[in-house]
């Protein structure tokens, strides 16, 4: 299993990955591994229920850490799915410079939603929603774009966590044998 963490390490959330396993380990979770210092962590567990299981590791965190860490899991087999997947035609034929950015959302944002995060789309960022992820294509720099995760955000009235792509792919390849 995975676990995507939001807000560790930026903004003066500063916490070591010795400290975030350890709190998985607490929680009864096994296995437990870090990849990068910016919250994504690798576990094993039994427990079934995707929610319960986010609201277990979110209250273990506020405990040791003293902040609420909105948490995002995701399988193996879906993180494999959500790497595999090519919203914008395969990745290695993407613009130079383009950057393209998978946020974990809670849920499938309804159609609405989805249409207005659509009405972002420019020159410079492009959006696809496929499940409970938003693809975000930036073409050019991350500065380049008047769009931002805390303005995905406010559109969704919820909270997100998102991660560079080839990250993702890091994970896929080093956790999930083809």
């Amino acid at each position: 299993m995975f676990a995507f963490l939001r807000a560790i390490n930026v903004g003066g959330r500063t916490v070591t990955m010795d400290r975030l396993r350890a709190a998985f380990v607490e929680t009864g979770l096994s296995d437990v591994e870090t990849f990068i210092a910016s919250g994504n962590i690798i576990f094993s567990t039994k427990a079934a229920g995707r929610e319960a299981l986010e609201r277990r590791i979110e209250k273990a965190l506020a405990a040791s850490l003293g902040w609420q860490v909105d948490t995002f899991v995701r399988s193996a087999g879906e993180l494999a799915e959500i790497a595999r997947y090519e919203p914008f035609g395969r990745h290695d034929r993407q613009p130079a410079g383009a950057v393209l950015h998978i946020a974990f959302m809670r849920e499938l944002p309804p159609a609405a939603t989805r249409d207005i995060i659509l009405e972002h789309r420019s020159e410079i960022d492009d959006f696809r929603v496929h499940g409970r992820e938003l693809y975000w294509l930036i073409r050019g720099r991350m500065s380049d774009s008047n769009f931002s995760a805390a303005r995905l955000e406010k559109i969704l009235g919820a909270p997100v966590t998102a991660r560079n792509a080839n990250t993702v792919r890091r994970l896929t390849e080093r956790y999930c044998p083809a």
